[in-house]
């Protein structure tokens, strides 16, 4: 998940400023879009920021659009009319021959795509039509302890304090997802969101294993397409278009979907996939601790959904988590 970039604000929009693109900006050995001091740059934080706030609030987006529309045949025509506009975009301004790739590039960014859009977006999407936006936020904030359960897996040992972090991130979650904040929702909901968190965080971690296209934004388009497509052949599939009727769909809905194009896909997700090839892992992770406090926020003032006392406990320990990973993982520069 474009806005305009202000002249004081570089890099606010990754998708349209120079400065936040990897082959104009200073990377040290650990992958890390750097100063030569080793400092993260201010377009990391930016993007970080963006993906904090912007897919915080796609949680709702997704919960309007899925009350008069389709939710896989929604959820693929966002990602291919996002996946369209990225690639005229970087067209626009690196000429053609920035959208080419190997085809080994374009399998990985592929693969990437089934596993972020249709597997960790998608079941997203299908579980709101049944489970407030809030409390998926909230599930997906699990995708941290995933992340480091892969990074451990594989060899990697995060440091005490980043996995200090996890474990009070996942005490504000026990406590945010409480039984008297949920009422009753339906189980099979809850399992989806517990899979899309799961498929999403083996996504970002292939991500940075996997060779994708050398620009990062022809990367974001291809999976983008190859998500979107994924989505509509889902949502055929389940007969999503039996009856279909478009004129029922709610300007709501078709707002929800535009912004959702523009801001979730287009901002939210470019910024995120930047994020994974110019910032820690652990780093870009951290979003899932932010994004539910902002989902329930706007849940209980637009949707009216619950907002009790584990909300504003629960909100102040994962906010404490974040804290606690980023300045470590600052730390390690």
């Amino acid at each position: 998940m474009s806005t305009s970039t202000p002249a004081s604000t570089p890099a606010s929009d990754p998708a349209s400023d120079p400065a936040s693109d990897p082959a104009s900006t200073p990377v040290d050995g650990g992958g890390t879009a750097a100063t030569p001091h080793g400092r993260i740059t201010g377009a990391v934080w930016t993007a970080l920021a963006l993906v904090y706030v912007v897919w915080g609030s796609t949680y709702l987006g997704i919960r309007i659009v899925v009350e008069t529309m389709p939710p896989f045949l929604s959820a693929g025509a966002r990602f291919i009319t996002a996946g369209l506009l990225l690639a005229a975009v970087v067209a626009w301004r690196h000429g053609t021959a920035a959208l080419r790739a190997t085809r080994a590039q374009v399998g990985s960014a592929v693969l990437v795509g089934l596993l972020l859009v249709l597997g960790g977006n998608g079941l997203v999407v299908l579980a709101e039509t049944s489970v407030p936006s809030g409390l998926a936020a909230l599930l997906v904030a699990a995708v941290p302890m995933w992340v480091v359960v892969l990074r451990a897996a594989t060899g990697d040992r995060p440091p005490g304090r980043t996995l200090a972090g996890v474990l009070v991130g996942l005490a504000g979650l026990a406590v945010l997802t409480s039984p008297g904040l949920s009422g009753t929702v339906r189980l099979s909901g809850v399992l989806l969101v517990v899979a899309a968190s799961l498929l999403w965080s083996l996504g970002s971690f292939s991500a940075s294993k996997l060779s994708l296209p050398g620009n990062p934004f022809t990367g974001s388009a291809y999976q983008m397409l190859a998500g979107g497509v994924a989505g509509v052949i889902v949502g055929l599939l389940r007969g999503e278009h039996r009856g279909l009727d478009p004129t029922a769909f709610s300007t709501a809905s078709w707002l929800a979907l535009g912004y959702l194009v523009l801001f979730g896909s287009l901002v939210g997700f470019t910024a995120y996939v930047w994020l994974l090839q110019a910032a820690p892992l652990s780093l870009v992770a951290t979003y899932a601790y932010v994004n539910p406090v902002v989902a329930v926020a706007l849940g209980a003032l637009i949707l009216d959904e619950a907002l009790t006392w584990p909300i504003v406990v629960g909100g102040a320990v994962v906010v404490a988590a974040v804290v606690v990973i980023v300045s470590t993982e600052r730390r390690k520069k």
